[in-house]
């Protein structure tokens, strides 16, 4: 072996190292924010007790741990793939998993130690009027922790743009716009990894320094109470931070069907002009959904919210469209042999496509001014981020495990999670539907039975989740592949 093959595989060992680890984290993170979700619903079953004050202090802590472990795996799943196209840092990546457990720390003992409460969303000016539940140290600890993880996700969006563009000579044509618009030919387009990283690193530096600038305002008004500012303005840049991001995780995890699928059905991924349109129409329109979010605010105006309902009739059809047509085609008639990897990106993409009906329904003005505050809302988003985002990412943590592992529980896990899975989600819509308000630590007797369906699903979800992290993790004693 030369020199620079040594550097080269000593290289791919670190980066697959890095990898792992970061899949490790994800995996026992989202055991841990898999088990809260599950407490609160018990809790509301009212098959365990738990006072409301930590009520509180769980579902808080659960939303931003779902939320930040969502991009996490996302990240590794594109990092994992995209630098198979584009030179990337894996020291800038493994910073990144560096800063994300600082942030998490940070959160964690903002909530279990701080006591704070006020939901992921940390709105404005929630943090410092906690009506003596939290201190302001509380309140900052866990806004410090959220501008820790942004740094980080920052610095490796900007460094995969940074190789992006390195190669293509711009953003632009990392993402096929010219592609898109006739105006070169499609077989020059980018590869479907690097256009999904190319929009995920447009779509996050805005909306991670969006997040910044309010996470510090709100600090400062933490400590200097006198410093106000504008409370629905304050919304509008949380939201436009925490809708972007959390999106984004999809997009990235979508990467993992358009690298794995293609490994069993032995056809590569077909690009053309209406996929390239569909990655350039979906990156704006990530950057301008969020109103969705601000249907009830009365004080918004009419025009931002007509525009926000159309544009969330709008905004996951292109790329789900091309993706789930995209998925069909590949599989059909190729001959594959199913297994635990396959089959969970797969349903990744049903997943997500399911998910984008109810939410779609609850972007629409009228059916939002009646389903906003009840439980159709964590319905629909766990049914693309937990049928469909996370399936993604065990697909992918699968996927890696491969043959190192023992394979003969791995289907005994997909459909536990999509069995359970489809229960908790199906359990929480039902209870929208019938008026059951989300966010509530007690429930009336006519709940109940929401509540313990949705209880079963998510234990049988777990149980599931549990078998194929697992499975990884006991895959991580082998010596690491130095393959590409």
């Amino acid at each position: 072996m030369t020199g620079i093959e040594a550097v080269g595989s000593r290289s791919r060992i670190n980066a697959t190292a890095a990898v792992r680890a970061y899949l490790a984290t994800c995996g026992i993170v989202l055991l841990l924010m898999m088990l809260l979700g599950l407490t609160m619903r018990l809790a509301q079953a009212q098959w365990i007790d738990v006072e409301p004050n930590l009520f509180y202090v769980v579902m808080t802590m659960h939303g931003a741990g779902m939320v930040g472990i969502a991009g996490l795996g996302g990240a590794a799943v594109m990092w994992h793939f995209v630098r198979r196209y584009v030179p990337v840092s894996t020291a800038i990546f493994v910073a990144n998993l560096v800063f994300f457990l600082i942030g998490a720390a940070l959160i964690l003992g903002a909530g279990f130690i701080g006591g704070f409460a006020g939901a992921w969303t940390f709105l404005y000016p929630l943090p410092g009027h906690s009506g003596g539940l939290w201190s302001a140290n509380g309140a900052a600890a866990y806004m410090a922790g959220l501008l820790v993880i942004g740094v980080g996700f920052l610095l490796l969006h900007l460094d995969i743009a940074r190789g992006i563009i390195s190669i293509y000579g711009g953003l632009g044509a990392g993402l096929g716009v010219k592609q898109a618009f006739g105006f070169a030919p499609e077989k020059d387009g980018p590869p479907p990894a690097v256009a999904a990283a190319t929009m995920a690193a447009i779509s996050n530096v805005i909306g991670i320094v969006v997040g910044a600038v309010v996470l510090i305002l709100s600090l400062v008004n933490l400590y200097a109470p006198s410093f106000t500012f504008n409370t629905l303005a304050a919304k509008n840049l949380i939201y436009y931070f925490g809708h972007t991001f959390i999106n984004v995780t999809i997009y990235m995890a979508v990467i993992a069907v358009y690298e794995i699928l293609p490994v069993y059905t032995h056809r590569a991924w077909k690009t053309n002009r209406v996929f390239y349109l569909a990655w350039v129409l979906s990156t704006l329109m990530v950057l301008t959904v969020y109103p969705h979010h601000l249907l009830m605010d009365f004080a918004m105006p009419t025009s931002i919210l007509v525009a926000g309902q159309i544009i969330s009739w709008l905004s996951g059809l292109p790329v789900l469209l091309v993706t789930a047509f995209g998925a069909l085609t590949n599989v059909y008639r190729s001959g594959l042999k199913w297994d635990a990897a396959a089959g969970l990106v797969f349903m990744g993409v049903a997943g997500w496509a399911i998910g984008i009906i109810p939410a779609v329904a609850d972007g629409t003005i009228p059916v939002n001014s009646v389903m906003h505050n009840t439980q159709w809302v964590p319905g629909h988003f766990h049914t693309y981020l937990l049928l469909g985002m996370m399936a993604m990412m065990l697909g992918f943590m699968t996927y890696l495990a491969g043959p190192k592992s023992p394979s003969h529980l791995a289907p005994a896990g997909v459909w536990l999670y999509l069995i359970g899975g489809t229960t908790f989600v199906l359990a929480f819509l039902a209870a929208g539907s019938a008026s059951v308000p989300r966010r509530y630590a007690v429930h009336l007797p006519a709940w109940l039975a929401y509540d313990r369906a949705g209880s079963i699903g998510a234990s049988l979800a777990v149980a599931g989740a549990l078998i194929l992290i697992v499975r990884f993790l006991v895959s991580l004693r082998s010596p690491i592949d130095a393959t590409p």
